[in-house]
């Protein structure tokens, strides 16, 4: 009988639950995207450090930062120069 009665219930509300549910995960997909751009920006300035540093090559760099693609890193490298 209880059942019947949550069910009755949500069925009611149904727009109002379906809103809900997106609300909730439109907040965990933008959580998610949001560490992923935090990730990505350290990684970023953890490869500046170490073009910065002048001891490994992009390769190098590539194969301690793999998220980054070799054109990210040569990006990376001009701007570096740009900057010095």
């Amino acid at each position: 009988m209880a059942r019947n009665i949550l069910k009755q219930y949500l069925s009611s509300k149904e727009v109002e639950v379906v809103t809900i549910m997106m609300s909730l995960f439109d907040d965990e997909q933008i959580m998610r995207t949001y560490a992923k751009d935090i990730e990505k920006e350290t990684e970023r300035k953890t490869a500046q450090k170490m073009i910065k540093m002048g001891k490994l090559s992009l390769e190098e760099i590539g194969l301690c930062v793999p998220t980054l693609s070799f054109d990210e890193l040569k990006e990376l490298e001009a701007e570096v120069m740009q900057s010095a």
